[in-house]
């Protein structure tokens, strides 16, 4: 396996390291890595992102193993699983002395192939691994702009209730939420981008993400009015760029009712 160009050396080291202490298991069959990696895009603050192909009939095993097997490595610092994020398969750890972030993904050999971006191999038995990724494509979920008019106007309501009962830092996890389940996607993905939450909108879309700045509020009602109005000037903005059945009716009652508790 060559190892992409941008590969920091402290992260080259510990992945070696990693491929030598699984690679000792013959239950584990392939190692992949995924995310910049891949996309040889990476630099000093990168993560590792790794998927441990495993024999099937021995997956269970190795799920109530991980820990030891991970514990194999030397520097391993501390380490939990992924349940947060949805995915109870999933190994977060961190591992000196260069302080350097791992995701381990283990995972039987043919669920290898669901997978949502690039993977590529770095260490195999026979050619396993490779073998899956050959006969499947990577697919990363994409925003559902009717989804999120359906949901859209009922979300802009509930914020306005939020501000005007006073619970304002509640109204700030829903602009946020609003950030990265809705304007970001949609701006990524009509950029051509991985509509990764808000990831890298700074990097790829500048001009946009000037605008999100007026999306970051104070915890007050002005300021919090202000950046609700904001999200929804922008999503009607980036709507008009998708096809979608509007809800006119939906619409022009939760604005009005966000201009009445909330002020003009």
């Amino acid at each position: 396996m060559k190892f992409p160009q941008t590969l920091p050396s402290t992260h080259q080291q510990l992945l070696e390291k990693i491929i030598a202490a699984f690679s000792q298991d013959p239950r584990i069959l392939g190692i992949g890595a995924s995310g910049s990696f891949a996309a040889d895009s990476m630099d000093k603050y990168s993560d590792l992102d790794l998927v441990i192909a495993v024999e099937p009939s021995e997956f269970d095993d190795i799920m109530k193993e991980r820990f030891e097997i991970i514990d194999r490595v030397e520097g391993k610092l501390a380490a939990f699983t992924g349940e947060h994020v949805g995915e109870p398969r999933l190994v977060i750890a961190l591992f000196e002395p260069n302080t350097v972030h791992v995701d381990l993904k283990f995972v039987a050999l043919p669920d290898a192939a669901t997978r949502v971006d690039e993977t590529k191999v770095v260490w195999e038995r026979e050619s396993y691994l490779s073998d899956v990724y050959q006969h499947s494509q990577h697919h990363f979920p994409q925003p559902d702009p009717q989804w999120i008019e359906d949901r859209f106007w009922i979300w802009t309501h509930y914020a306005a209730t939020k501000i005007a009962r006073g619970e304002y830092f509640e109204t700030l996890e829903f602009i946020s939420f609003i950030r990265q389940v809705v304007l970001s996607p949609l701006a990524l993905k009509q950029g051509g981008f991985t509509p990764f939450g808000v990831r890298k909108v700074e990097k790829y879309l500048p001009e946009f993400a000037k605008q999100l700045e007026e999306t970051v509020a104070k915890p007050e009602p002005a300021s919090l009015t202000k950046a609700v109005k904001k999200c929804v000037g922008l999503y009607l903005e980036l709507r008009e760029k998708e096809t979608v059945n509007t809800n006119a009716e939906a619409q022009t009652v939760a604005e009005a009712y966000l201009n009445k508790e909330c002020g003009e």
